[in-house]
């Protein structure tokens, strides 16, 4: 007898659905359990514990010849998460769950030997193509379900055990579906846990105000100071000035925490930006994604949120240069043999490093030791192509012992973040209808062309300027956004002198 299941498969963060066919043969004279359809090890271990899990349910598990095919057959299939449905197409093929009962549902979920259902990664993808293809039901292990009740659309049933299935598919002992909360967003004012607030940091003004010009556009932002000045410090504060996730942009970052597995059981919905900040050995895979099944990287952890690179110079320099796409286009292209995958990649890149080797050059307290080829050496591990796409540069200054004495607070984050949000409501209302545009950072040229209209006397400062400091037409784009973005925050429709000028001065002074 031949049965049909559905699964669901995960390539890169979009779901597949896998017809799991079960043929169930009497006759068959040697016991067999053959699983094809290009399954890793994974799934072909998923016989033992189908076979266990059955048994150890009290259902009937005839030792005879038993043929699974996963379909699509060119699509390979990795991990435990098609164990429930290969269990109930053979209960389902040697009439032990009526067949009608399968009909528009999707079955999710790893065994345990003793039957009861395990939780597995990706289940709000899968859930959401589930909802895609028309099914009306989802079968999930019962600590999956707040994380797929998050799609909204499909009833979600939590099953505890395999026994218990089957009990609900005959009608005898029903689960009650899942009823999610409806998704909602705390917007409190509160600076998040583990995240500085910008009161607590003395004196760097001129810094927090091109911090605060970074959170308003999404500008990337490059610190460069000596060793205890500050640099790491105000990286970390600057998820607690960033707008407020919308409701749309927090599931689109569930949805990626869900493949990597990284979300809390009970609280699936990411409420905050992601921060991410791995350390300068991290490989070029861990950094941009990748492996012979393709994962996502730190850069698409950092999706709408912030990418924060310690100790720039010190990573390698093929990790650093598969930096440029991300930046530039605002997602990540993983290609192998088998296929390509993208991966979304729109971050805030905030870069931190020391001027030399030894950390002072350029000190006004402690001299400098590095010669000068060391210094040139050290500084060009940060190749050319790599700055231009940086939109700000800052030089961090020491803080005064005066001021780090005084017990005066400074702007809290608060209410720095109130002026962000107002310059990204302007920013969203320009954008509205064209997909793509979140931020100032994220325009193309003629969105550029568009949207960044100079007075008179802007233009003429940023013609003597492109001469003068010979800028590239990247780096002419990226000052006439951040003056957008300058502009914003000051309430001007209209780029006037002052804002071109504001942003001129974040450029580079020199190469490094």
């Amino acid at each position: 007898m031949l049965a049909i299941v559905r699964a669901c498969a995960l390539v890169g963060l979009e779901g597949c659905i896998i017809e799991v066919e079960v043929d169930f043969n009497p006759r068959a004279g040697i016991p067999s359990f053959t699983i094809v359809g290009l399954p890793d090890n994974a799934v072909k271990e998923s016989r033992e514990r189908v076979r266990a899990a059955i048994r150890n349910s009290g259902l009937q598990f005839p030792n005879k010849g038993y043929t699974v095919n996963l379909s699509p057959a060119d699509l390979p299939k990795h991990g435990p998460a098609y164990d429930l449905a290969m269990a109930v197409g053979v209960l389902a093929a040697t009439d032990q769950v009526p067949l009608h009962a399968l009909e528009g549902s999707l079955f999710i979920g790893e065994l345990s030997l003793d039957g009861s259902i395990r939780h597995v990664k990706g289940v709000m993808p899968m859930v959401y193509t589930a909802l895609q293809e028309g099914l009306t039901t989802v079968y999930v292990a019962v600590e999956d379900a707040p994380q797929a009740g998050l799609v909204g659309g499909v009833t979600i049933i939590p099953v505890e055990s395999l026994g218990q299935l089957v009990e609900h598919l005959y009608g005898l002992s029903s689960i009650p579906a899942y009823v999610p909360p409806a998704p909602t967003l705390q917007h409190d004012s509160a600076v998040p846990d583990g995240i500085v607030d910008f009161a607590d940091i003395k004196g760097q003004q001129s810094i927090k105000r091109a911090l605060e010009i970074a959170a308003g556009g999404n500008h990337n932002v490059l610190l460069r100071g000596s060793p205890g000045v500050g640099k790491t410090l105000l990286a970390r504060a600057i998820p607690g000035i960033l707008p407020k996730l919308t409701l749309e942009e927090s599931l689109e970052v569930t949805r990626i925490y869900s493949v990597a597995d990284m979300l809390q059981p009970q609280d699936p919905l990411i409420q905050a930006r992601p921060f991410r900040a791995p350390h300068h050995t991290i490989s070029q895979a861990g950094l941009i994604g990748g492996g012979s099944i393709p994962r996502p990287g730190e850069v698409t952890l950092s999706h709408r949120g912030v990418l924060f690179l310690d100790e720039m110079p010190e990573l390698g320099p093929k990790v650093l240069e598969v930096l440029r796409q991300p930046i530039e286009d605002k997602v990540v292209t993983i290609s192998r043999a088998k296929g390509s995958l993208t991966f979304p990649a729109n971050f805030l890149l905030i870069g931190a490093m020391n001027p030399c080797a030894c950390g002072y050059y350029g000190d006004p307290v402690k001299p400098c030791t590095c010669s000068p080829t060391m210094v040139a050496r050290y500084q060009g591990r940060l190749s050319g192509p790599l700055l231009d796409r940086i939109d700000m540069h800052l030089d961090v200054p020491r803080v005064e012992h005066e001021k780090l004495m005084t017990d005066s607070r400074g702007e809290s984050s608060a209410s720095i973040r109130e002026r962000v949000e107002r310059a990204r409501e302007r920013q969203r209302g320009r954008f509205a209808g064209r997909g793509g545009l979140h931020a100032n950072a994220d325009m193309g040229v003629s969105d550029i062309q568009q949207f960044c209209q100079l007075a008179p006397e802007a233009r003429q400062l940023i013609e003597v300027s492109v001469k003068r400091l010979q800028m590239s037409a990247r780096a002419y784009h990226r000052v006439l956004k951040l003056s957008r973005t300058i502009a914003d925050l000051d309430g001007r429709e209209r780029i006037e002198v002052q804002h071109v000028a504001e942003a001129i001065q974040y450029r580079p002074k020199s190469a490094f």
